[in-house]
């Protein structure tokens, strides 16, 4: 699922891993419970931080998540994979456990055992993927690279008897001459494959707001947006510098067979951290997927309606 340049800011696809979420059935930071429950296991186990913590905090948490290959006694093997630009391959790794060995049993998320995010350092060339798993304990799929340059492979997953997902991630170098993209603005809409998308909302720093994606097609309303994965969409979120992982899903129930929607689906968004995100869409109309991308920057708070939420 090629897009060029597309903040899960599942619900950041990645599902879970992206996923692998990427994709969470919740929100960039989950519920006040969750987090402190999270906290405390991170604490027990010397780790800084943990998956949901407040933003406050002085331990990052969903901002760290993607940015090491190994966490929670799980690393990311070495990433096989095509050399170069239009090779055809496989691209195979293993989760290993911390004695070394695949690791083999997962527990499904979002539809998927797995959900592999593999895009460029600048943003570009996006995919959303679901390898198989051999008996072995390698995951594979098909691979070719469209494009030369320095990717993240983020592997998106739920350990067997887990409750919160993990986002190990590694660098794979791809041969050839490239121009890095460069963005210098937010970037709310885009069009893809004759879908245009709307992003609307503001992502804020320690408090929650929504996003809304609006889908039309020759300016009508899509209203035939199929369950992908156990929702209506998927947002990734890669934070511009260092790439941190975020995967979330939309708000509301799950979707039941044959249930359509549209043209909007509304996220419940909070980032760990202030500055510029990477945000790719994915949803499913007529049994394709697509993506679309986008750029956003924090919203920068009222310091005046700040004051008076305070009294």
């Amino acid at each position: 699922m090629n897009t060029p340049l597309r903040l899960s800011l599942y619900g950041l696809g990645l599902a879970a891993a992206f996923g692998a979420a990427f994709a969470l059935s919740g929100a960039l930071t989950p519920d006040a419970a969750v987090a402190e429950r999270s906290a405390a296991s991170k604490a027990a186990h010397g780790e800084p931080g943990g998956h949901g913590q407040s933003p406050n905090s002085t331990a990052t948490t969903e901002s760290t998540r993607g940015v090491t290959l190994a966490s929670r006694g799980l690393q990311l093997s070495p990433v096989s994979a095509p050399d170069t630009r239009g090779e055809a391959g496989t691209l195979s790794f293993s989760i290993t456990n911390a004695q070394g060995a695949p690791v083999v049993e997962f527990t499904e998320a979002h539809e998927k055992e797995l959900h592999l995010i593999v895009v460029r350092s600048d943003g570009a060339q996006f995919r959303h993927v679901h390898p198989t798993l051999d008996e072995a304990g390698t995951w594979s799929l098909p691979w070719n690279w469209d494009a030369a340059g320095s990717y993240r492979v983020f592997a998106d997953f739920v350990p067997s008897g887990a409750d919160e997902p993990v986002t190990l991630t590694r660098t794979v170098d791809v041969a050839g001459e490239f121009t890095p993209t460069e963005t210098h603005h937010e970037v709310r809409e885009a069009t893809v494959s004759g879908f245009d998308v709307r992003l609307g909302g503001d992502l804020r720093v320690g408090s929650s707001s929504p996003l809304t994606l609006t889908v039309s097609r020759d300016g009508q309303p899509v209203t035939a947006m199929q369950p992908y994965l156990g929702a209506f969409g998927h947002l990734v979120a890669l934070r511009e510098g260092d790439l941190a992982y975020l995967h979330v899903h939309p708000e509301g129930a799950e979707p039941t067979s044959g249930e359509e929607s549209g043209p909007e689906v509304v996220f419940a968004s909070e980032a760990p951290t202030a500055g510029r995100y990477l945000l790719y869409f994915d949803f499913q109309v007529d049994g394709q997927v697509y993506s679309a991308p986008f750029v956003v920057d924090t919203a920068v708070e009222d310091s005046a309606e700040s004051e008076k939420d305070t009294h």
